[in-house]
């Protein structure tokens, strides 16, 4: 029985193949194929990255010419700007010197053409209302051709100075002036819109 049992076991047991056929694995032609395929699209893929690095290089240095241009341009642009800007100031501050001094000088007249008519007016107000209101009269006379002297005699820039003094000595009298002043100007303007 012993013997029934052996074969028994050795007939369930499969045999090993010990040919060489069928443990060698032959590589299909199709899959030798995509190895190739993919190592040529991975050069041609790492060829146009190459070829975009170097492109975007040039770029950048193209932008970087341009910019420095551009840069350049500006301050061409920026020195003629403030060169231009410079000679308009220059201008204008010769332009309001001019005004100032003849408008300086037309206070100066209309102070003094406004003393002449108040002094030849004192003989008639001595007449009407008494002498001393005719004094007063002259008075002011004499105060408003001192005062277009004065005026004369002074440069703008005396003239600004001692308005930047008048106002620091009393800011509150300065602000009742150019008030009044204000209403006077406004009224005259407006009078001559109605007109």
């Amino acid at each position: 029985m012993s013997d029934a049992t052996t074969t028994k076991k050795t007939a369930t047991k499969p045999k090993k193949s010990t040919s060489k056929k069928a443990s060698s694995k032959k590589v299909p032609a199709a899959t030798t194929e995509t190895v190739d395929n993919r190592a040529e699209a991975k050069s041609r893929f790492n060829a146009a990255l190459d070829e975009a690095k170097a492109g975007a290089a040039a770029l950048r240095a193209e932008a970087g010419e341009r910019a420095g241009a551009y840069r350049a341009q500006a301050k061409t642009k920026s020195g003629d700007l403030m060169t231009e800007a410079k000679n308009y100031g220059n201008e204008a501050k010769t332009k309001a010197g001019e005004l100032a001094v003849e408008g300086k000088t037309k206070v100066s007249d209309g102070l003094s053409s406004l003393g002449k008519v108040v002094g030849d007016t004192a003989t008639d107000i001595d007449g009407r209302f008494g002498e001393q209101y005719g004094d007063y009269a002259r008075k002011a006379s004499r105060s408003l051709q001192e005062a277009s002297a004065k005026l004369d005699a002074k440069s703008v820039d005396e003239i600004g100075e001692d308005a930047r003094e008048f106002v620091r000595k009393s800011p509150g009298t300065a602000v009742g002036i150019a008030a009044i002043f204000g209403f006077v100007l406004a009224r005259m303007f407006s009078g001559s819109r109605r007109g």
